[in-house]
């Protein structure tokens, strides 16, 4: 499912709100969204490059097809949900330009928006997180965009990502790998 996808499919369940309040602060946000960034980071280390053409099944995305996605998926979400238009050809660019990637340049790529969450993220008004907009059908604050569309969307694929693993023998990996990014035995 992709972004469009999942903003569509769950336009009926969040709450629309005219709240000033915000749940969290810009630093937590991007903060949030830099860990993501880590722990996509950690759970790619463990790919065995033997293993980057696996797929769950033929319909669904190989390994390294994941992992390209990822590093398109916020970059060009963030410029979207700022201005509140999707801009599907620069997207599209972006998807042809990951898709020539190997796999350390994947790596490599996954790495940057971690300072670019700062930049583009640290320099919005607050004023801005709440204001409205719609994308993908779906009318929320541009805050609320940002937490549905980019920080759930990276918990999911880092998610899949972590059954790839598993699917591919690494019996070794665990919760602490999938939610802490860290090798280690669970926490109990």
């Amino acid at each position: 499912m992709d972004v469009a996808e999942r903003a569509a499919a769950a336009q009926h369940r969040l709450p629309k709100t005219k709240n000033e309040n915000m749940v969290l602060t810009k630093e937590e946000l991007i903060s949030l969204l830099q860990n993501e960034v880590r722990i996509l980071l950690h759970l790619a280390s463990k790919v065995d490059r033997n293993q980057l053409d696996y797929r769950p099944t033929p319909k669904q995305r190989s390994t390294i097809e994941l992992l390209r996605y990822m590093t398109i998926m916020g970059p060009n979400l963030i410029p979207a949900i700022k201005t509140g238009t999707f801009d599907g050809a620069a997207f599209g660019a972006s998807q042809a330009a990951a898709n020539a990637m190997n796999f350390d340049q994947v790596l490599a790529a996954i790495e940057k928006p971690s300072a670019y969450y700062a930049q583009e993220l640290g320099s919005m008004p607050d004023a801005d997180f709440r204001g409205e907009i719609d994308m993908f059908g779906r009318k929320a604050s541009r805050g609320s965009h940002i937490v549905f569309l980019a920080l759930c969307g990276f918990a999911a694929y880092r998610t899949q990502l972590f059954l790839y693993l598993k699917a591919c023998g690494r019996d070794e990996l665990n919760t602490m790998n999938l939610w802490g990014g860290a090798d280690g035995p669970m926490q109990g």
